[in-house]
């Protein structure tokens, strides 16, 4: 009998269900409202009800589930499955692992979200095929996920892959980590903003005046702007892009992977981000680590974590 496997995306607003086969097809997906406010234990029955609910939505009978993955936002034991504490959820030490193989009779294994994202692309994305990956998130934070050999890697403390919070200036805008230059203050689109903001406050002619004024300053008015040769716009991308670059440029003389997957919603800017940020590496790399190594779009969006979810069970199995 054919296995399906069960990921679930847990965000701030939403999680996201998805159904998958053992091949990393998405067969259906569901989504549904986190209410965090309602504390751990009737999210965690939440989502033990709509991981069924879905099941039965796909036509797959409970007993083909092999088992169910989450990705959650914050620090987590995964060898225990067990939260820590969540960003933007306040929810604290929480067994989920135990709650919910106690609910649904299956295997239920956890991972930051972030890893998960980048598991989802090496399984069935942009990375499938590709055994070494550095996956890497650009959305209000810069996070990532690191592929070696199939394997994610988590370190002795399961802070692996927390690539944006690498120094890059010194001195620089202060971080949420209470850190200083991380390249996350320079290459998230918070960052971006932030950066794009300073300069009309110095009083640089933009077209960005007109959407900051009206609420509307966000990344697609940036690279919109870029595209009509804004100069400050130019100037944000080019700084947030050869940041990345000399990111990448770092770990290819780390764990030298073979390709750089770049997803969030900033990737969304196509060739307008990956252009610059190819010759960022390009300039910034060591030739030999560099040699062979593709920058890819994510190909997954919003079904990466779902995906990458499911993806641990199936690893885990194996």
């Amino acid at each position: 009998m054919d296995k399906c496997y069960i990921g679930i995306d847990l965000g701030g607003t939403s999680m996201k269900l998805g159904i998958v086969d053992e091949n990393g097809k998405l067969l259906d997906k569901l989504e549904k409202p986190t209410r965090g406010e309602e504390g751990a234990e009737t999210g965690l029955a939440r989502m033990a009800e709509h991981a069924r609910e879905l099941a039965e939505m796909s036509g797959q009978p409970w007993s083909r589930v092999a088992g169910l993955g989450i990705g959650l936002p914050g620090f987590l034991d995964i060898e225990r499955g067990e939260i820590i504490r969540l960003t933007n959820i306040p929810w604290e030490r929480v067994p989920v692992r135990t709650v919910l193989e106690a609910k649904l009779g299956v295997p239920v294994v956890i991972d930051n979200d972030a890893n998960v994202a980048a598991l989802g692309e090496a399984w069935s994305g942009a990375g499938t095929g590709i055994g070494d990956i550095v996956c890497i998130t650009l959305g209000t934070g810069v996070g990532g996920g690191v592929i070696v050999d199939g394997r994610l890697v988590h370190g002795v403390s399961g802070m692996a892959g927390e690539i944006g919070h690498i120094c890059m200036e010194e001195n620089g805008a202060l971080c949420g980590c209470g850190k200083r230059g991380c390249v996350e203050t320079i290459a998230s689109a918070t960052g971006m903003m932030r950066l794009v903001k300073e300069g009309l406050a110095a009083g640089r002619q933009s077209l960005l005046h007109q959407p900051a004024q009206q609420g509307e300053l966000n990344t697609r008015t940036l690279f919109a702007a870029a595209e009509q040769q804004d100069v400050l716009a130019l100037e944000v991308i080019d700084r947030a892009t050869d940041a990345l670059g000399r990111l990448m440029a770092i770990l290819s003389v780390v764990n030298n992977p073979a390709a750089f997957i770049v997803g969030g919603g900033v990737s969304r800017a196509g060739e307008r981000l990956f252009t610059p940020l190819r010759q960022s590496y390009a300039q910034h790399a060591l030739a030999a680590a560099a040699r062979g190594v593709q920058i890819l779009p994510a190909q997954l969006g919003n079904d990466a974590g779902m995906i990458g979810a499911a993806a641990l069970t199936v690893r885990r199995e194996h």
